[in-house]
């Protein structure tokens, strides 16, 4: 495997697992429900900033990968959509990126 492919999976865990680490935190300290969560995302205009710039982010990234995987035929690369969403684009883009750089076979 190349360099550059560990260094897209070693990036895609860090940016599942150091995120996850806040997201947990936060849910201990203040209840598991989502919608406390998602009122403090928008507690002041940089947070909204913030939530805006990454939710454009991930809808890009998104139509990016749709559209690969409709010319290159990389099904595989469809596994990092549930990834931005359900972790973020810190793990669906180096995730994106290290199946997107597997061989091509013929």
């Amino acid at each position: 495997m190349p360099p550059l492919r560990y260094l897209w999976l070693a990036l895609a865990v860090w940016g599942a697992i150091h995120p996850m680490y806040y997201f947990v935190s936060w849910f201990l300290e203040h209840g598991w429900q989502l919608g406390p969560m998602i009122d403090t995302w928008y507690v002041n205009d940089a947070t909204s900033g913030l939530v805006w710039d990454l939710t454009i982010a991930a809808v890009t990234l998104t139509l990016w990968i749709l559209a690969e995987v409709a010319v290159r035929r990389n099904w595989s690369g469809l596994i990092a959509i549930p990834a931005i969403y359900c972790i973020g684009v810190s793990c669906g883009l180096p995730l994106y990126l290290y199946l997107r750089s597997r061989p091509i076979r013929d």
